[in-house]
């Protein structure tokens, strides 16, 4: 069983909002899924991201991996670079 932080879709239709989520790969975008770790909306300028860093590293420890978009934000947020640090320090 593969773990994932990926995207589930809300919102209406042509107003995109997104939930970041940890999910066992096999599950559908929009089905089952292990914790909410933070939200993303593409439509607002800037756009807002909001994550909760510890639960992401956490996660990221344990092995999850992440979808390419879901890489790009949490780079963008300085999550990535955390565990970075964590891992060299320690």
């Amino acid at each position: 069983m593969s773990i994932r932080i990926r995207l589930q879709r809300q919102g209406k239709t042509k107003q995109p909002f997104y939930s970041i989520i940890i999910a066992n790969s096999n599950s559908p975008r929009d089905g089952k899924f292990i914790e909410k770790i933070g939200i993303y909306n593409p439509i607002k300028t800037p756009y807002m991201v909001e994550v909760n860093v510890d639960k992401a590293i956490y996660w990221l420890e344990k092995g999850a991996q992440p979808t390419n978009t879901v890489k790009s934000v949490l780079y963008k947020t300085g999550v990535v670079s955390k565990t970075h640090f964590k891992t060299t320090n320690t």
